[in-house]
């Protein structure tokens, strides 16, 4: 069976509901989804992928979504399916199944426990963020200050 020209995939970005997307079945468009270089992940026995930035962690990007109970996905990322080694796009199931898991954004807390996930909307997720972001800037503005 020829390799597809385009699949179909279950985009997720952090602090977004995930998307459908069509894409270019080559590896220039899946990094640029990306941002980078790609890694591809086999975290369920089915033959689908999660396909993420292979130094997302490493260059800093925003955490985004929690891969089963042990890891945390970072920076946008794609699912789709697999066959005979080539990615193919995702049945119908598969689609509705992967945008339930990673529906809802994910807002990640620092507690004395370690990191906490929370789900949380859109709205809530950017608002979050921006004020985590104020709060670093006051921070960064009083330690600057007191160190004249």
């Amino acid at each position: 069976m020829p390799k597809e020209a385009q699949i179909r995939v279950l985009y997720v970005q952090p602090g977004k509901y995930p998307e459908e997307r069509i894409v270019e079945n080559d590896l220039k468009s899946m990094q640029k989804l990306v941002g980078g270089d790609i890694e591809s992940v086999a975290p369920w026995r089915e033959n689908v992928r999660v396909v993420c930035n292979q130094e997302g962690k490493l260059n800093g990007m925003p955490l985004n979504r929690l891969l089963g109970d042990y890891d945390i996905l970072t920076g946008s990322f794609f699912i789709c399916g697999l066959r005979n080694g080539n990615f193919i796009s995702l049945t119908d199931e598969q689609f509705k199944r992967y945008e339930k898991l990673y529906h809802d954004p994910i807002i990640f807390t620092d507690t004395p426990l370690g990191i906490y996930p929370m789900k949380a909307t859109p709205e809530q997720y950017t608002r979050v963020m921006n004020d985590m972001q104020a709060r670093k800037q006051v921070r960064h503005n009083r330690d600057n200050h007191n160190e004249r």
